[in-house]
């Protein structure tokens, strides 16, 4: 009996850790797309290629885009 709670006890200590590295992995995608998004806002305006409002919304793509990598890694 002992044995069976230590070893349900180790395997929900096992899950919580992958759930942990799924979190983590997942916010350090999303934080990559937004430094990407700003970069690319930068660059965008620095090149004078669009208008701001195009640039805001490729921004938008590329932060969106991250969400979802997210979201991918999480479930």
């Amino acid at each position: 009996m002992l044995a069976a709670a230590g070893l349900l006890a180790l395997s929900g200590a096992a899950l919580a850790t992958n759930q942990s590295q799924q979190r983590q992995q997942g916010r350090d995608a999303n934080q990559a797309a937004k430094q990407e998004a700003r970069g690319g806002k930068v660059d965008c305006r620095a090149a004078n290629q669009k208008s701001n409002s195009q640039c805001r919304q490729d921004k938008r793509d590329t932060k969106q885009e991250g969400r979802q990598e997210k979201r991918d890694i999480k479930y």
